[in-house]
């Protein structure tokens, strides 16, 4: 996963090797530690693999978060996560 930024847009890249053994309501977010913040859950998953590309909203402040977080919205679970850097 990595953030790249375009003007002033910012966009979440999953890459190639991106898998998922699947789940009934991935999203994605961010937080801290282990502590997810739901008011950052900015989409769905599009597909369980491969390279995807998301554009983050405005009003998610990266500097506020130490985690990329796919999420469970059904469960309220992670699902997997990658720290930020």
């Amino acid at each position: 996963m990595t953030i790249e930024r375009e003007g002033d847009k910012v966009f979440v890249i999953l890459g190639d090797d991106f898998s998922l053994d699947g789940a009934p309501a991935p999203t994605l977010g961010f937080g801290n530690g282990e502590k997810f913040d739901t008011k950052t859950e900015f989409t769905k998953l599009k597909k369980l693999n491969g390279r995807q590309v998301y554009e983050l909203p405005k009003s998610i402040a990266l500097k506020a978060y130490d985690t990329f977080t796919v999420w469970c919205s059904k469960f309220g679970v992670p699902l997997g996560s990658a720290k930020l850097s």
